[in-house]
């Protein structure tokens, strides 16, 4: 574990790295909000905050924090300044004029508000911030947030490693019980990831698991997430999951294969393996990201198969994140050390089920590392 000292260091730092940002764009200050109207990881990445605040960052590096909950800001936030919501009657606007008077922001500055701030609350700011230029785009500030998020630091790559430690147990904790049979049901395999990774001192799941039987692992995300119904039962199951510690997630997919199978069925499962073994290598510093999902597609297109969704993405903060891994991105887009990506080909067909096999990628300067080991069981 850091130290309080170790951790407002590392905050400091990312926010001293934006503020440069700020600098090149000319900015004075950007505004983030988190909210239940709009969820933004950047106020925890930039100050350790869970949820519910106002940020500010001013061009000099310096910030402020409005968080709903005063209390629990004073105890986990890393930030030079904490004032409570309810000193601008819990209003965004209010709060955010507060904060640039705080920090002796000057007027006619420009201030950049969330890209994704609904035209009439755009207008609001506007007004209410009339003594600067308020500035609102769709690749500004949070886009550059969610950039340098894309890159972990050394404290993020320990967290997501421990998180991955954790799912490991987790794994081999559901492997013995499907085989065993005290895992019956997709419930017992959701509700025995939610306890037990709570007992491991994660803050819960990364998102809600989704566990399907094989009369339901043919949907990419099944609906409902799980039910009462048998898992697994003969034939193909899918259980995708992942553990949040200390704010970072893991994201796992296994595929739970009881026999007896049909041809086609053990053909889907080898095709799968398959790309996953030769995408493997290609996750490695400099290679363009669309390299990799077009070699799955290629191995899925011999069969005749093609998968619907993407290879991969970025995890951290957030379950997805930068960088997406599929064939439309553009080819300046690199694996870059420091990104943990996930790796999750797979093929679903409504007749014989579904497949996929996803596990969490380090990417280094001399290749990659394999976070979590997610498999294909066989019962």
């Amino acid at each position: 574990m850091k130290t309080q000292n170790e951790m407002t260091a590392i905050y400091k730092k990312r926010r001293a790295n934006f503020a440069t940002w700020l600098a090149r764009q000319g900015t004075g200050a950007m505004i983030f909000i988190d909210s239940e109207e709009h969820r933004s990881p950047s106020i925890r990445y930039f100050t350790g905050h869970p949820q519910d605040a106002v940020l500010c960052i001013a061009v000099d590096g310096s910030s402020v924090l409005i968080p709903w909950d005063e209390i629990l800001a004073s105890k986990i936030a890393c930030v030079e300044y904490v004032i409570p919501y309810t000193r601008y009657e819990r209003q965004e606007v209010k709060a955010a004029a507060g904060a640039l008077k705080k920090l002796k922001v000057p007027a006619n500055s420009r201030v950049e508000i969330p890209g994704s701030t609904p035209y009439p609350d755009f207008l609001k700011f506007v007004d209410g911030l009339s003594e600067f230029d308020v500035i609102c785009r769709e690749n500004g500030g949070e886009q550059e947030a969610a950039n340098m998020r894309a890159i972990k630091d050394e404290y993020e790559i320990s967290c997501i490693e421990k998180a991955a430690e954790i799912t490991d147990k987790l794994i081999d904790i559901i492997e013995a019980g499907v085989k065993d049979g005290t895992i019956k049901t997709e419930m017992d395999a959701a509700l025995l990831i939610e306890r037990e990774c709570r007992a491991a001192g994660c803050e819960g799941t990364g998102f809600d698991t989704l566990a399907a039987g094989p009369a339901r692992s043919f949907g990419i995300h099944c609906f409902p997430n799980y039910t009462a119904g048998e898992f697994p039962a003969q034939g193909l199951s899918i259980l995708d999951f992942g553990v949040i510690y200390n704010g970072y997630t893991s994201d796992v997919t296994i595929t739970v294969a009881k026999g007896p199978l049909s041809e086609a069925q053990e053909k889907q499962l080898a095709l799968v393996q398959k790309a996953y073994d030769e995408c493997l290598g290609l996750y490695a510093k400099d290679i363009p990201v669309k390299a990799a999902s077009q070699k799955a597609d290629d191995v899925f297109a011999k069969s005749k198969r093609t998968m619907p969704h993407s290879l991969g993405h970025g995890i951290g903060l957030e379950c997805h994140e930068a960088p997406g891994i599929r064939l439309r991105a553009p080819q300046k887009c690199v694996f870059k050390p420091g990104m943990v990506v996930t790796l999750e080909p797979g093929l679903y067909d409504d007749a014989i089920g579904g497949c996929r096999l996803e596990n969490d990628i380090l990417i280094t300067e001399d290749g990659n590392k394999v976070l979590t080991h997610a498999r294909i069981i066989r019962i």
